[in-house]
């Protein structure tokens, strides 16, 4: 895992494991996609459209299932949408599954799909594939790894001290982030916290204001409750320190971010699952992680904080 703390800040290069005929035909295929998540969260609808613009003209049907994870939680819910989706494969047939996030992995891959026949390419799994079983001889796809040490590297420049925060919502892949932090990248947070809902976060907001010195934060989806309006201005009133991100959409309640491009998700994936189509087995497309990042400044933040220059060739956000 040493080669995660040399990725680069690449803006605007996209990067793709395999290559696609530009001209090639894939007219009576059948792709289909399964998203962790749902329609409106703008990661999962980036990693989707990005699929969706290297199939276009390729003659590909494309079908695209969510499991709506994000706002269930629940273990029984969950597993519920999985059989759903496993019903709708039934019925659909495709060629090859795209599996998006780790729950479409988790309840509906590693159960039904692992070690069969069916192709299977993933994107967006979140650091460490092999906790799914990941490569077999059908399945092969994307790992997901956040610019961490960017942002922590960026942050520092404006913090007083070296002390980190982190904070998310009470889910899966926030407390996944954290472990992998702290377990692979040898990130010490002092202080750590998980909320249900929006009230939790405003108070473990303020908290970290006078306990570490910069802060990392994960995206708001998870926490109920959430008011955009109210966050932004609950984050002008009270913001003491830097806080970065790599969520796009978190910007508005960050100083900065380097963040990841879902789009990079979805077309490595989509170019993956043509050359599958093509005859090339899964296990002949070497697993890879994503590599592109953006640099973001929110100058509201930086006014509060007393910054007035950001940082070189970022991009200014609200």
């Amino acid at each position: 895992m040493k080669s995660l703390l040399r990725i680069s800040v690449i803006p605007f290069l996209l990067l793709f494991a395999v290559a696609v005929m530009a001209d090639a035909n894939y007219s009576g295929k059948k792709i289909l996609f399964i998203d962790s998540y749902h329609a409106g969260f703008e990661w999962s609808d980036g990693i989707i459209q990005g699929a969706k613009d290297v199939l276009k003209g390729t003659g590909v049907e494309l079908k695209v299932v969510h499991m709506d994870t994000k706002r269930n939680t629940s273990e029984t819910f969950i597993k519920a949408k999985a059989l759903e989706v496993k019903s709708t494969i039934e019925q659909f047939k495709p060629d090859v599954l795209i599996a998006s996030d780790d729950n479409a992995s988790k309840y509906v891959i590693v159960p039904y799909y692992r070690d069969t026949d069916l192709p299977v390419i993933f994107c967006a799994v979140n650091w460490d594939a092999s906790t799914y079983g990941f490569p077999t001889k059908n399945v092969t796809g994307m790992v997901e790894v956040t610019l961490v040490p960017e942002i922590v590297r960026h942050l520092k420049y404006y913090a007083d001290g070296d002390d980190i925060g982190f904070i998310g919502a009470n889910t899966l892949t926030a407390r996944k982030e954290y472990d992998n932090h702290r377990d692979l990248l040898g990130i010490d947070y002092k202080k750590a916290y998980f909320a249900r809902n929006f009230h939790e976060w405003k108070e473990m907001f303020i908290k970290l204001q006078s306990e570490v010195d910069m802060a990392i934060m994960l995206n708001q989806v998870g926490i109920s409750g959430w008011n955009d309006a109210e966050a932004i201005r609950f984050v002008e009133d009270n913001t003491r320190i830097p806080v970065g991100s790599w969520n796009r959409w978190v910007m508005p309640y960050s100083l900065l971010g380097v963040t990841n491009i879902p789009a990079e998700q979805g077309s490595w994936a989509a170019q993956a699952a043509l050359k599958v189509l093509e005859g090339v087995p899964p296990s002949k497309i070497p697993l890879t992680h994503n590599k592109e990042g953006k640099l973001f400044f929110n100058p509201r933040i930086g006014k509060r904080l007393g910054i007035q220059t950001p940082p070189p060739f970022a991009t200014i956000s609200d």
